[in-house]
Formats: C-alpha cells, sequence, structure tokens
C-alpha cells in the first residue's frame, strides 16, 4: 500500500531529492511525488528526513487528496526510530476519523503487527473491513490487502476462521493458500533437517514471494484516459485531427467504460481512470518534443498522470458517484447493466 519503490539498485537519497525537484515542477502531483520521495528517504535510512516530508505535505495550505494516508505513513516512520508515543497518538486518530480509504488502515495495522502489537492489528484490521466491505458484492483490489492482513493477524494469534477470513481465501490467487502462507509455525521448518520438510517450506516462500511482486507490478493501475465535455470540446477545436479517436463526448465515455469492462472481463487487475486537461496535455506533449495532434501520445499521456498518483480506481464503489462527473451514483449511470 505503500508508494512504489524498487529495492534494488537504487541510490534512494539520490531519488527522493529527483522526486523533490519534480513535485516543484509539478504542483498538481506534488503529493504523490513527496510520498514517493518520503518512501525513499526511509529504504535510505533518513527516517527524520521523510518525517520532514511529511510535515510538509501536512502543513501545505493546498488541500490534500489523502490526508489519512500522509499521516498513517507518518506514523509508521516514526514508531521506526523511537517517537512511539507519537505514532500510537497518530494511529488512535486514524481509527478514530474512520477514512474511507484502505491504504491508511492497512498501514497503521501493519505498523502495529510489526511491533507485536498483535491484538489491535487485529483491531484495526477488522474496523477498516466492516467499514468498507459491509454489503460490498466485490470487493475492490485495493481491499485486499485489509483482508489478507487481517487474516494474517488473526492466524498468529490463532483465531478461528469467520466470514472474512473465508472472503480473503476466495480472493487469495496463489497456489499455496494462506493457512500455509500464515502459518506461524512455518519459521521453524526452515530448521529443519528434513530435506522435504525445506523444499515445502521453500516452495511456500516462492508463492508468498510471486504474490508480492505481482502485486508491486502494478504500483499504478491500468488507466484509461476521460475527458470531460468541456476540455474534449477544446481539445478538439485544438486539434482537429483527435475528432477521429473522439467523434462525440457520449461515444467518449461509452469507451471508456466498454474497455474498462473488457479488461476486467479478461482478468487484468488494479483499473483506474485518469481525467485530463488541456493544458496539462498540452505540456506533456512538449515534454516530449511530440505534437498533441499526435493520437500516439494519448496512452502514453494516461500513463504519466496514473504514474504521477492522477487515477481514481475503477469501478466506483457501491453507491460512490459514476467517474463520469454528472453526480449521479454510478450503478444508475455507466455502472448499468444496459450502460
Amino acid at each position: 500500500m505503500r508508494p512504489d519503490t524498487p529495492a534494488e539498485n537504487v541510490d534512494h537519497t539520490a531519488e527522493a531529492a529527483r522526486l523533490e525537484r519534480t513535485a516543484g515542477l509539478y504542483p498538481a502531483d506534488a503529493e504523490a511525488l513527496l510520498l514517493q520521495a518520503a518512501a525513499h528517504l526511509e529504504l535510505s535510512g533518513d527516517r527524520p528526513a521523510a518525517t520532514t516530508l511529511y510535515d510538509r505535505l501536512l502543513s501545505s495550505p493546498d488541500t490534500l487528496e489523502n490526508p489519512h494516508l500522509v499521516r498513517a505513513l507518518k506514523a509508521s516512520n516514526l514508531w521506526e526510530y523511537g517517537h512511539e508515543a507519537e505514532a500510537r497518538a497518530i494511529i488512535e486518530g486514524i481509527r478514530t476519523t474512520a477514512p474511507r480509504d484502505p491504504a491508511p488502515w492497512v498501514i497503521v495495522a501493519e505498523a502495529l503487527e510489526s511491533h507485536d502489537e498483535l491484538e489491535a492489528a487485529q483491531e484495526t484490521f477488522t474496523e477498516g473491513v466492516r467499514l468498507l466491505l459491509t454489503d460490498v458484492a466485490e470487493p475492490s483490489y485495493s481491499t485486499h490487502p485489509l483482508l489478507f492482513g487481517r487474516h494474517r493477524v488473526r492466524r498468529m494469534l490463532g483465531a478461528a476462521h469467520d466470514e472474512w477470513d473465508m472472503l480473503a481465501d476466495t480472493l487469495h490467487s496463489s497456489p499455496v493458500s494462506l493457512d500455509e502462507l500464515h502459518d506461524p509455525k512455518r519459521v521453524w521448518s526452515l530448521g529443519s533437517d528434513n530435506p522435504l520438510e525445506l523444499q515445502a517450506e521453500i516452495s511456500r516462500l516462492q508463492a508468498e514471494l510471486g504474490a508480492y511482486r505481482q502485486a508491486l507490478s502494478r504500483p499504478f493501475p491500468v488507466a484509461v484516459l476521460h475527458w470531460p465535455a468541456g476540455e474534449l470540446a477544446e481539445l478538439v477545436a485544438a486539434y482537429p485531427s483527435l475528432a477521429v479517436e473522439y467523434p462525440s463526448h457520449k461515444e467518449h465515455l461509452a469507451s471508456i467504460e466498454g474497455a474498462l469492462r473488457e479488461l476486467a472481463a479478461s482478468g487484468t487487475p488494479n483499473l483506474g481512470i485518469v481525467t485530463g486537461t488541456v493544458p496539462s496535455y498540452e505540456a506533456f506533449a512538449a515534454s516530449e518534443g511530440a505534437s498533441p495532434s499526435d493520437v500516439a501520445l494519448l496512452p502514453q499521456y494516461a500513463t504519466t498522470l496514473a504514474a504521477r498518483g492522477r487515477a481514481v480506481a475503477w469501478p466506483p464503489q457501491r453507491g460512490a458517484d459514476c467517474w463520469c462527473g454528472v453526480g449521479q451514483a454510478y450503478e444508475g449511470c455507466h455502472g448499468s447493466t444496459q450502460a
């Protein structure tokens, strides 16, 4: 649930500095870029500098997209270098405010877990699961770590499976079951003299690592580009050749929903939508040394917006407004079976 931070062959201090410079060039994307910079600073071992970045974000006059995530990351980082009391206070504040995003819940619960606060970690995971998944027909991809983390902690506590644990088992796609992956006794098998036991444990660890790498392989959603009506009209007026790609706004919206449904049906996880603006697109084209009228530039622009943290998960959660921006619930708009 943290920003993507490759751990191998990376100068984390230099990468953090680069991301800070980039944030200065793209103020609209500063939150996502600075969070990645802070993550690199944590990996470099400079946790006080990471806290400084979190504080910089939290004190910014601009409204943050996800202040709960920033606070959760700050709490986790503080605890790692001796500021336990402050970290606990932030964690309690997050639990009290009950954010609707799964990431802060996962981060604070894992912070508790990593410091052997297993009961508190279970309670935190459970609070997040109840808030975000009660009466939800299909859990979104972003909520899976909540269920898996809760399953892991409960396995360590020796708790019997409940309905949320069974749901986690259902969503888990690895050939090795969650019960095996989260077995507290696994660590003892690594000290066994029996080659068969060691081989079995190696297989389980490989499966767990494979699942982890699969999750990291999509640090940003597979994003489809959306233009609001006014922006699309301005875009096509300025670059008439794009009218072939966008014959009308209604067809544009229908093509987005259709493309996302096809991707979902093919098994592609972690789908999202990014919203474009003409000035942003023109700036991107200039940075690439390309013409905004080039149709091939559009998917590259979408990918860049997603990499800057601008993607919104698709499909919206039950009862949430439709991604198209008309203000209707998704189920009654583009989420309708007739859409």
